[in-house]
């Protein structure tokens, strides 16, 4: 089962038990490393190959690896903040708030997973008559509030000249917009595949976030750690990292042996996760390290800026409580090594 905010805000007001049982937390049984707890989603990417593969549970014999699904950024941030989790795919936008206070999470952005394109779309029923985002004032729209497609609906607003305030917007993870959508109950969403492709069979797409970042506007997916464990754990990281630049450069190079892991995963058929792979762009390792991405350190390259205009863009939402300088972003980034 998935974890949700609303079920991490329950395992957190648990975490003092669930510490003493060893879930969560730091216990005697898990400080010398021999566990690695790693947040994923459900969504095509190159760490559903190196999960199905168990590519890490076999390069780290001594380790327990406890991978657990959420269905946002948010939730994880939730998570960091409780101590549940070491290590976690998540979105730039989410991954922005939690460098910023009020959160201020203790993690470090360790590689680029994917950078996000028609993945991520705005929809509306086909049965609904909206043919524009302007036409959109006044309706009900539904996106998991803190995650890279919120964040893009902002955006989708911000062009459009719409005002946020005019549109019933409401916080829904995944699978509950799925519901609400057969229920009829919203008129349009903002979010991923998955669940984005169930949308899209009686919608109309009216923009996607491979438009808003030709636009300026560009999410990504990280995958980052905390500090703590980063400092602790470098072999575990050096292995995932390994693991992960393995499976990125296999989406280039034999996309069907991916989507037949993906499709494992997500249950879905391997046509469709072949195809929500093509969604995306997958710099590996060696183009991470060049001007575009996290550069060097005698030449950063653009991506403490990207994120420093993500929390810039949060702050005038509302959505954070303050933005550090550009230095702090530079400070949060750990490129991955060749």
């Amino acid at each position: 089962m998935s974890v949700t905010r609303r079920s991490v805000l329950s395992l957190l007001a648990a975490a003092p038990v669930l510490a003493a049982c060893g879930v969560g937390g730091s216990s005697p049984s898990d400080q010398d490393g021999r566990q690695v707890r790693i947040a994923y989603q459900n969504f095509a990417d190159s760490t559903l190959l190196v999960k199905d593969r168990g590519v890490l549970e076999k390069a780290l014999p001594g380790h327990r690896i406890a991978w657990t699904p959420f269905d946002s950024g948010a939730s994880i941030n939730t998570a960091f903040l409780g101590g549940a989790i070491d290590l976690a795919v998540i979105g730039s936008s989410p991954a922005a708030a939690g460098l910023c206070p009020p959160l201020a999470i203790p993690y470090q952005v360790v590689e680029l997973l994917n950078v996000i394109g028609d993945s991520e779309a705005l929809v509306v029923r086909e049965d609904s008559g909206i043919t524009d985002i302007g036409q959109l004032v006044g309706r009900k729209v539904a996106a998991p509030f803190g995650s890279t497609a919120h964040y893009s609906l902002l955006a989708a607003f911000e062009r459009a000249g719409v005002d946020p305030a005019s549109v019933t917007l409401v916080d829904l993870e995944p699978q509950n917009i799925q519901a609400a959508w057969q229920r009829g109950d919203i008129d349009g969403a903002y979010v991923w595949t998955p669940v984005l492709g169930v949308l899209q069979k009686d919608g109309t797409t009216l923009t996607d976030s491979a438009r808003l970042a030709a636009a300026g506007k560009p999410t990504l997916t990280f995958t980052v750690a905390r500090k703590e464990f980063i400092e602790q754990n470098g072999d575990v990281l050096d292995q995932w990292l390994a693991a992960t630049d393995d499976a990125i450069k296999k989406i280039k190079s034999e996309p069907a042996v991916v989507a037949e892991a993906v499709a494992r995963q997500i249950g879905a058929s391997v046509d469709d996760a072949l195809s929500q792979l093509k969604q995306n762009i997958y710099p590996d390792h060696a183009e991470q390290r060049t001007s575009r991405y996290f550069g060097t350190a005698d030449a950063p390259g653009e991506l403490a800026d990207q994120l420093r205009a993500t929390a810039q863009f949060l702050h005038g939402q509302k959505k954070v409580d303050s933005v550090p300088d550009v230095a702090a972003f530079r400070a949060a980034l750990r490129a991955p090594r060749g």
